[in-house]
């Protein structure tokens, strides 16, 4: 089992029930590979704790910018709690050294591990709202998160990429953008999409994400690149 004595020193958040904590970093695939293993996966801490962040980005954005109307706010927000991010802030903390995963998975190093990452924060996020309190949740955040909102101002990656991206496809090639899902997987509380793009038959850019509209901004953004239209 992993130590996670290093979890506090990089957080400073004791747990009372290491348990808790354990089963945040317990990915479903290493209980199948390990079903002696007397813990739990950590899929309903996600769950818990995906409502958590939302609430304290939220609340935070809504305190922040008073002038700031709901769609941009919104915006904000999607670009704080994507995948891409959360696997980032998760991958800083040092998480993949805490995940228990199975063989197969704990050699992958691409887009699975990001989506591994991302949902690992939330699961930790909902072990600490359990074990110690909503504000000690909303401190983790606050120090782990929101200073990245800084860099998302900054090079507007709050944008809505979609809008851009027809824009200029109207305004260049007078071709109005479609999107097509290319995979789906995983259950219906934890899905993973992979869409492109497309300009007529060209495939502009693919994305992923954990809902549609997440996949379809990524497809967007890495078409805006690709086009060198940003």
């Amino acid at each position: 089992m992993k130590d996670l004595s290093l979890f506090t020193e990089r957080t400073g958040i004791v747990f009372k029930d290491d348990g808790l904590l354990r089963q945040a970093f317990t990915h479903r695939s290493y209980l199948n590979e390990h079903p002696e293993q007397k813990i739990a996966h950590n899929e309903r801490l996600e769950f818990l704790g995906d409502a958590v962040l939302e609430l304290v980005v939220t609340d935070h954005l809504f305190k922040r910018f008073p002038e700031k109307h709901e769609g941009e706010m919104t915006a904000y927000r999607a670009a704080l709690v994507n995948t891409i991010m959360l696997s980032a802030v998760a991958a800083d903390l040092g998480f993949s050294d805490f995940l228990l995963l199975s063989r197969g998975e704990a050699q992958d190093t691409g887009k699975a591990r990001q989506y591994i990452l991302a949902n690992t924060y939330e699961s930790v996020v909902g072990a600490v709202f359990l074990d110690q309190s909503y504000d000690v949740a909303a401190r983790f955040i606050a120090s782990s998160l929101l200073p990245r909102l800084e860099s998302v101002l900054r090079d507007g990656s709050w944008q809505d990429a979609k809008s851009v991206f027809q824009e200029k496809a109207q305004e260049v090639l007078s071709i109005t953008p479609s999107y097509k899902v290319l995979s789906e997987s995983g259950p219906d509380h934890d899905k993973h999409f992979s869409i492109g793009v497309f300009l007529g038959e060209e495939e502009a850019g693919r994305g992923d994400g954990k809902s549609k509209q997440e996949a379809e901004q990524s497809a967007a953004r890495n078409a805006l690149g690709e086009k060198g239209w940003e």
